[in-house]
């Protein structure tokens, strides 16, 4: 991703200055993303300087630099007791918190790796060699080679069949590719378990719910598809963005307070039963918008705009939506009532990845620079905010947001986009991947 790409004017909108904690600048080029350990202890950062760099929450410091690679690095991830970095360098390493020294190192894939994902003893990577790999953690050998895709593999998930089936324990690989294909793979023999095909795009994201069998996948098609990981079928497409889908979270509280009051109203949306028992998918996309579904049924319940350019990450946190965005900007909003509660000033470029911790959101940007916001007043706003008249004012903005009311022809409730404003957000995806 070259720095250019997403150089912008900030928005407009109200901030305030002394929500920003920290600015940390130690990074001599772009973050590419942010990963917190297990126990909120610290945080992992990697940069196109070549280098990775280990955080304490507690004191917002560096407290160690994990240099070797011989290029940027992509992404990484963090346990409680050792760092993994993957780069352009075509190589995985792992690194010591304590010495920082590189403790193994991962070779085999032919092109950049782009992710990594540390799981069950194993550490799974996905590279633009079209291929994905399985490693052993602890003495770095090669266990799986993946090998079926037509082109680049760059998103991975995994989910064990115990999940889905007590009495089956076999451990699979879900992978995503521009060749427009999902593939599972079992972990054991590195055998194409089944693959999924429907979209018409390259698989930008993935988000598994394995309570209810379903996997998510985001593309550029502007769709999001709902696959049965029993049974591999396209069980529904989310249709309504205007760009590509980017990122996806599904969090782990259910829907309540007044967004089921208020689509109760209105039994043609949605029943308050159905409200009450369904969870929630968030999508962000180059169309500039982050959308809410409810898994059940599929209905868009809510959009959330004011964002310049493509929504580049999201986190779902006590009641509030965070995301980031090309605008070099970070927003905060109530899941509840769709209002913006704060934009988050600072960044010059765009927002690759945010994490929340302690009642502090973290931003890493293509500007080289980590970010810490105090996000306690926006959480005790949220509790505190009152609610009187929220159905009428609730039922208005779903209206607004496209849910299907009875009143309002198909052209109000449906946004058309300029040709000029489809080719931006088109360019701005291809530039995100």
């Amino acid at each position: 991703m070259s720095p250019h790409a997403e150089a912008v004017v900030m928005g407009s909108g109200s901030s305030r200055s002394t929500s920003l904690r920290k600015v940390c600048a130690d990074h001599c080029g772009g973050v590419n993303w942010l990963s917190l350990s297990p126990d909120g202890s610290y945080l992992l950062t990697c940069s196109e300087d070549w280098t990775a760099r280990l955080w304490s929450t507690s004191e917002q410091q560096c407290c160690m630099i994990f240099q070797g690679h011989e290029n940027y690095i992509t992404s990484c991830h963090l346990e409680n007791d050792a760092a993994y970095t993957c780069s352009a360098d075509h190589s995985v390493r792992r690194w010591d918190l304590t010495t920082g020294g590189c403790t193994a190192l991962f070779k085999g894939h032919s092109s950049i790796v782009n992710k990594v994902l540390v799981t069950r003893g194993c550490l799974f990577s996905a590279s633009y060699d079209r291929t994905a790999r399985c490693w052993s953690v602890e003495t770095g050998r090669q266990l799986q080679e993946f090998r079926g895709h037509r082109n680049c593999v760059l998103a991975l998930a995994h989910f064990s069949s115990q999940d889905l089936l007590p009495e089956q324990v076999r451990d699979f690989l879900v992978t995503g590719s521009t060749d427009c294909t999902l593939k599972l793979w079992l972990v054991s023999d590195g055998r194409c378990y089944r693959t999924l095909r429907g979209h018409s795009g390259a698989i930008l994201c993935l988000a598994l719910d394995t309570a209810n069998k379903a996997l998510f996948s985001g593309s550029t098609d502007c769709t999001v598809r709902r696959w049965d990981l029993a049974t591999g079928e396209q069980t529904k497409v989310f249709r309504e963005h205007q760009g590509s889908i980017i990122c996806l979270e599904i969090p782990d509280e259910k829907i309540g307070g007044d967004l089921c009051a208020t689509i109760a109203l209105h039994p043609p949306c949605c029943s308050e039963e159905a409200i009450l028992v369904s969870q929630q998918l968030y999508s962000g996309s180059a169309d500039r918008t982050v959308k809410c579904w409810l898994l059940d049924s599929g209905k868009c319940v809510r959009t959330y705009k004011s964002h310049k350019r493509t929504v580049s990450a999201i986190r779902y946190h006590s009641g509030l939506l965070f995301t980031g965005s090309g605008d070099a900007c970070a927003r905060a909003f109530d899941t509840k009532s769709g209002v913006l509660r704060r934009v988050f000033r600072g960044h010059t470029f765009i927002i690759n990845c945010i994490q929340i911790h302690n009642q502090l959101l973290y931003t890493v940007s293509h500007d080289g620079t980590l970010r810490v916001w105090d996000v306690c007043s926006v959480l005790e706003q949220d509790k505190e905010t009152p609610r009187k008249n929220s159905q009428k004012g609730s039922l208005t903005r779903l209206c607004n947001n496209k849910v299907d009311c009875m009143w309002g022809s198909q052209a109000q409730r449906t946004e058309r986009s300029s040709q000029a404003e489809r080719e931006l957000r088109e360019q701005e995806s291809i530039e995100l991947v």
